[in-house]
């Protein structure tokens, strides 16, 4: 996919600028009686074009820039942001966090994080790979994935498509002398559809994310597999109640996984908010399974060499064993518990759910259905049902009744529930089939029994 480039590549100069900006406000700050100061500083750049029914509804040329000091008067801190990098603002800002900090009371956990776990060493993760497209050419792109989607029989409407380029870079920088400079790409492409009139009508879409245009799936592919995920909701009925096993497809299986790191994040902890609490050590998944976080994934959607506080980033395992082998931690939330940050810091760095099963080898997405048997395939859930305190999960859902191993219809209208413990703990397989546009990395997860809840 190629075209005239949006705009000349200026990342470094930039990167430079806003290196040279952060540490002279951290100068700055010092002698305005600061003991400690950081500042985050990104500018942003981007295309997004909207396509619907063939013709154009939006396009929008995105330059923001973001600006953000903390300063501490030993244990009192002060923030302040601008969204303008003139040097007015910047003093403005500067003045108004340290008014800030004067004036609010001591946290005996602020501060900076410690200075000994500040990155050294930044390996090239190759996340920065400008897409050269202009407008017209995103244009084209967009009606070629819509119209991939509506020339399928049945398909009689669309929501559109859309395309968008990304580049950010970004530099993160303390009073320990520590400056991180990072800059990455992010590009997406999506396609909504609707099959069906009246009472009758059902809507699915499909999309991409990549760090790189030329990783993307294929237009026409996309617009196919928009259609028929769409033209496979025809017909949907819903269920009678029962308990049986489900299947989360892997874009929902990330976001089961994303209720665990919610639940050992520092944040719920300290706040004694979490069904996870003094669970570190403790058997919370079966034994076969184990989750590890790998920060340094070339184009991985969450690698960095460094936290949002400037801690290294480095491998390490959340879940071994089916054990939980530690906390989701910044430097904040580690004091308040009277641990050591984790390096999480603005969150978790590239999940991998290693696959496998209490016999071995789980399989492919094919595989997995074989091993639901009978049972449901979960594809949408809805509403914000989990209570992060109790565990407890219930949500809107639609997906398509399995049998023997083979989808039968699609079903809607219906509610799952179940508490994330038990889920966790029944989960009997995690499959190969893994999502790659999430940092958390996953297949299809089987838990063993939930309720379902319909007519």
């Amino acid at each position: 996919m190629s075209a005239t480039a949006l705009s000349a590549d200026r990342s470094q100069q930039d990167l430079d600028r806003l290196s040279g900006l952060a540490e002279d406000v951290i100068r700055r700050a010092r002698a305005a009686g600061a003991s400690q100061a950081e500042v985050s500083a990104s500018i942003d750049i981007g295309l997004s074009v909207n396509v619907r029914l063939g013709e154009v509804e939006t396009v929008e040329h995105t330059r923001d820039r973001g600006f953000g000091l903390t300063v501490y008067f030993g244990q009192r801190k002060g923030s302040a942001s601008t969204a303008d990098l003139n040097p007015d603002s910047i003093q403005a800002t500067l003045d108004q966090a340290c008014a800030i900090a004067r004036f609010t009371e001591e946290d005996p956990a602020a501060g900076l994080a410690d200075a000994a776990r500040m990155a050294t060493a930044f390996p090239e993760l190759d996340l920065w790979h400008p897409w050269a497209i202009d407008t017209a050419d995103a244009i084209a792109l967009g009606q070629r994935i819509e119209g991939a989607g509506r020339a399928h029989a049945g398909i009689t409407n669309s929501d559109g498509a859309n395309v968008q380029m990304g580049e950010s870079v970004s530099v993160y920088a303390n009073s320990h002398g520590f400056v991180g400079r990072e800059r990455g790409t992010r590009h997406g492409l999506s396609l909504s559809l609707i099959a069906g009139e009246g009472e009758h009508m059902q809507r699915d879409y499909w999309y991409d994310s990549v760090r790189a245009a030329d990783d993307f799936m294929d237009a026409q592919a996309l617009g196919d597999k928009a259609a028929e995920r769409t033209l496979s909701r025809m017909g949907a009925r819903s269920l009678s109640t029962r308990e049986c096993p489900v299947l989360f497809a892997p874009e929902l299986a990330r976001g089961l996984i994303g209720h665990l790191v919610g639940a050992v994040s520092g944040g719920a902890l300290y706040r004694r908010a979490s069904f996870l609490l003094d669970h570190a050590g403790k058997a919370i998944m079966p034994g076969w399974l184990n989750i590890v976080e790998q920060p340094h994934l070339l184009r991985g959607k969450a690698s960095g060499n460094f936290d949002a506080e400037g801690v290294a980033t480095r491998d390490s395992a959340l879940v071994e064993g089916g054990v939980l082998a530690r906390y989701v931690l910044g430097s904040y939330s580690a004091r308040k518990l009277g641990l050591s940050s984790t390096g999480n810091a603005g969150g978790i760095h590239n999940l991998i759910v290693k696959p496998g099963a209490s016999d071995g080898e789980a399989g492919d997405f094919g595989a997995m259905l074989q091993r639901l048997g009978t049972g449901l395939l979960l594809t949408e859930v809805m509403g914000q049902g989990v209570n992060g305190i109790t565990g407890d999960y219930s949500r809107g859902a639609a997906g398509f009744w399995v049998e023997n191993g083979q989808i039968a219809y699609p079903v809607e209208e219906i509610t799952i529930a179940a508490n994330l413990r038990d889920m966790f703990a029944g989960i009997r397989a995690v499959g190969t089939d893994v999502d790659p546009r999430s940092h958390i990395l996953t297949g299809s997860i089987l838990v063993d029994r939930m309720t379902v809840a319909g007519e």
